[in-house]
């Protein structure tokens, strides 16, 4: 489910993920179909020729080291082990790790996707210039665990609704006083505004008049134009 959440809509991900488990109802039987098959199964969720290949590697890949497609190990293991094996599967990063971390298993983890590593990148937690991988041990190395999941999720919400690529909406976000960038966007709003001018202001406000020979008079008292 998290790699059907890549790159798309968690309802688009939803519907992919309920028609894969719809057409293959145990791992063994999708880990034992055709990419094509899989690619139509979950064509909703986007993508589908790219993921449908990843999903059974993954998969293939998982019944190779442990004789099944069992993963239940992961229970009493570490954090520590189950990220390593995680990151070990093919096409699985540290954003997908830390899904399963946090999801799956309950476990303190941040996943970083495009909304939480553009607000956090706002706030300043994150140096400029920042990759996605090496976000996640910063913000591991910030928050403490507790926090991590919970964080994840604000960030996810506020970067959907309020700290938007392109413009944010600075003015009615409750972190904009301990937001290093709100400054500048607010800043340039402002200054946007100014140069707009009274004058200009003014004019865009005023309703356009009628100018002679732009309208008539018509027998039931109608002006047209």
């Amino acid at each position: 489910m998290t790699v059907l959440s890549q790159n798309t809509s968690d309802v688009n991900s939803g519907r992919a993920f309920a028609a894969l488990r719809g057409r293959f109802p145990t791992w063994e039987e999708l880990a034992r179909a055709r990419p094509a098959q899989v690619a139509s199964a979950i064509r909703p969720g986007g993508l589908a020729n790219i993921k449908a290949p990843r999903i059974l590697a993954i998969l293939r890949a998982i019944e190779e080291r442990q004789g099944a497609l069992d993963l239940d190990w992961m229970h009493e293991a570490t954090d520590q082990e189950v990220q390593d094996y995680l990151l070990s599967l093919p096409g699985v990063g540290p954003k997908t790790a830390a899904c399963v971390l946090a999801f799956s298993l309950g476990r303190p983890a941040l996943p970083v996707d495009t909304h939480v590593h553009r607000v956090a990148g706002r706030l300043g937690l994150l140096p400029p210039g920042t990759s996605a991988a090496a976000a996640h041990a910063i913000l591991a190395a910030l928050i403490p665990p507790k926090l991590r999941v919970s964080i994840h999720v604000g960030m996810i919400r506020l970067g959907r609704v309020v700290c938007r690529p392109g413009r944010p909406l600075c003015e009615m976000c409750p972190l904009r006083n301990l937001c290093p960038a709100a400054p500048t966007f607010l800043g340039a709003e402002r200054a946007s505004v100014r140069r707009v001018g009274p004058a200009h202001a003014r004019n865009k406000m005023v309703p356009r008049r009628a100018t002679a020979g732009s309208s008539r008079q018509t027998k039931k008292g109608r002006v047209v134009s």
